[in-house]
């Protein structure tokens, strides 16, 4: 993860104070030093974005 390919949010958008200086770096020196993920890991993480949108209740 070492290229990060994110656009900085508009100048003066609601609730997102501007980032400090070296910000990103930062991040990006954290995730990198994090061990990799398990593939049971994974999977837990797909499943919970992945998940069919509910349904709403018929009329």
């Amino acid at each position: 993860m070492s290229t990060a390919t994110t656009t900085p949010a508009p100048e003066g958008a609601p609730g997102r104070p501007p980032r400090p200086a070296g910000y990103w770096e930062r991040v990006t020196r954290i995730v990198d030093q994090a061990p990799p993920l398990a593939d049971s890991q994974r999977a837990a993480i797909r499943a919970a974005f992945f998940q069919p949108a509910p349904k709403e209740a018929a009329a």
